[in-house]
């Protein structure tokens, strides 16, 4: 079994090797996005949401390391279907409210993560990963200090725009002097904010000028 490389201790139970020259290992998954939060917001939760693409069976089943777990702030005609729904503010504050009942409820099997430390524990104690994330920085509008207020939070990935601008850019559009738009000076000042907090920044949706400026 010397050939055997083993990406964590965890990894060691779920690997069998039938001959020396036959590895077999179980894949582990990072996902990067999930709306179940707005489902926590409508009064769901974690461990009932049969119909969901998430839930903790779900997750358990599928050998997930690490969920994130998306805050999205719906905006324009999102904002309009969702009952309910008063200001993206008291959206905010609500959702996050519930994403930490829902985890905390389940605290045996799922934990917020912090740092990269935070997860190796996880992994460790059996247990998954849950990391905070933000669908649109549109409540940001110009004020870099809620950047400090996400972290305190948790938040360690922000999708910069959705289909609407905000403060920090301009969406993916198929008007090409949109879709050219780079980031306001704003967006480049929260950026550089975000990266010396560490936050990730997340380019999904955002204009093809605005990814380069990332870039």
């Amino acid at each position: 079994m010397d050939n055997v490389v083993y990406y964590n201790e965890m990894l060691l139970s779920f690997m069998y090797v039938s001959k020396p020259e036959v590895i077999t290992v179980i894949m582990i998954i990072i996902d990067l996005h999930c709306d179940t939060i707005m489902h926590f917001w409508m009064g769901k939760k974690l461990s009932e949401m049969q119909d969901a693409h998430i839930n903790l069976a779900k997750l358990k089943a599928g050998n997930v390391v690490l969920q994130c777990f998306a805050i999205f702030v719906p905006t324009g005609s999102a904002a309009e279907r969702l009952e309910g729904y008063t200001t993206p503010e008291a959206y905010f504050d609500r959702a996050y409210e519930r994403f930490v009942e829902e985890i905390e409820a389940n605290s045996d099997e799922i934990s917020q993560v912090f740092t990269v430390r935070d997860i190796e524990e996880n992994l460790q104690q059996n247990r998954i990963s849950a990391m905070l994330t933000v669908e649109d920085g549109v409540l940001l509008d110009g004020n870099l200090q809620i950047l400090d207020d996400y972290y305190r939070k948790g938040v360690r990935m922000i999708t910069l725009t959705w289909n609407y601008e905000n403060s920090l850019g301009f969406p993916n559009s198929p008007d090409p002097v949109l879709h050219a738009s780079g980031l306001k000076p704003f967006g480049i000042e929260a950026v550089e904010r975000m990266n010396e907090l560490g936050i990730i920044v997340d380019v999904s949706h955002l204009s093809e000028g605005g990814f380069w400026d990332v870039a």
